[in-house]
């Protein structure tokens, strides 16, 4: 049995702010004896336009955010799963990614999400997420790591079960789901989706997302949660902009939760899924 730490930060378009946020949470992690911190999606920066998206990316190399990061990792010797922007082939777009940071401090995974978020809600936000992004071309085969196996997804991509399952199928047993989810879709979906992977998986699925006010035209819903193999929420945090300390800055939410991969192995021994994979193709 393992713990692990699910964090819920605020990012902006400063990727110093946004790195100040997230070392808070990876000390407070490494207090609790966590094996690994999950942050959301685009922690590094949130911009408010795709112009913008474009002008503030860095390669990892280049990116304070993320030597920030790998040194926090290194120095508190835990692993630091985070969503982060890259560049793109041609600079006109980025890739949206999300990274494993060992707790030597090393990238040693990376992946680039699938589906872009393109939706014109009623009432709601206008959103193109393929105007700055370039979508990713391969699904990550789940690694090992001090939780057990990691199958690494982002955001939008938890609408689609069928990456869920090609992961459950290479034995993945921590599913991740980093997230910059709109309010609208998150009253609406979050929480049942979330528990659907989990519950169709047999897996613990973690969600680390964005929260609050980004800028005048972005606004996330929240709600970081780590899920049990039967679908039980484990660990929640609330959608409620977050609180602030004495100088004005915003003090970002962590919550824990123990991954126990026998729990997994009881779940799919007394409940075997056995697809009929002569009926329909195996994903």
């Amino acid at each position: 049995m393992a713990v692990a730490a699910v964090g819920q930060i605020c990012s902006t378009g400063n990727m110093l702010h946004n790195l100040k946020q997230c070392r808070t949470l990876v000390q407070k992690a490494a207090a609790k004896g966590a094996k690994a911190l999950f942050l959301p999606e685009a922690s590094d920066y949130i911009a408010s336009s795709p112009a913008e998206t474009v002008s503030l990316v860095k390669s990892v190399q280049e990116s304070e955010f993320v030597r920030g990061l790998q040194e926090e990792a290194r120095s508190k010797s835990i692993a630091i799963n985070v969503g982060v922007h890259e560049p793109a082939e041609g600079g006109k777009k980025v890739k949206n990614t999300l990274l494993w940071i060992d707790e030597k401090g090393e990238i040693v995974q990376r992946y680039q999400k699938l589906h872009l978020f393109d939706v014109e809600l009623p009432g709601g936000p206008v959103i193109r997420e393929s105007d700055s992004v370039e979508k990713g071309s391969s699904i990550l085969p789940p690694f090992d790591s001090a939780l057990g196996r990691i199958g690494m997804t982002i955001c939008f991509d938890l609408r689609f079960p069928e990456i869920s399952l090609a992961l459950k199928r290479q034995n993945a047993q921590v599913i991740t789901y980093p997230s910059a989810f709109t309010v609208p879709t998150g009253k609406a979906h979050w929480a049942p989706l979330l528990r659907a992977r989990a519950i169709e998986t047999q897996a613990y699925v973690i969600a680390a997302a964005q929260v609050g006010f980004h800028n005048v035209k972005r606004r996330s819903y929240g709600h970081s949660v780590i899920i049990s193999p039967w679908g039980e929420m484990l660990a929640e945090l609330g959608y409620e902009e977050l609180k602030r300390d004495g100088n004005g800055d915003p003090i970002p939410e962590i919550a824990f939760a123990d991954i126990d991969l026998k729990e997994v192995e009881r779940i799919r021994k007394e409940m075997p899924l056995l697809r009929r994979t002569d009926m329909y193709p195996e994903v």
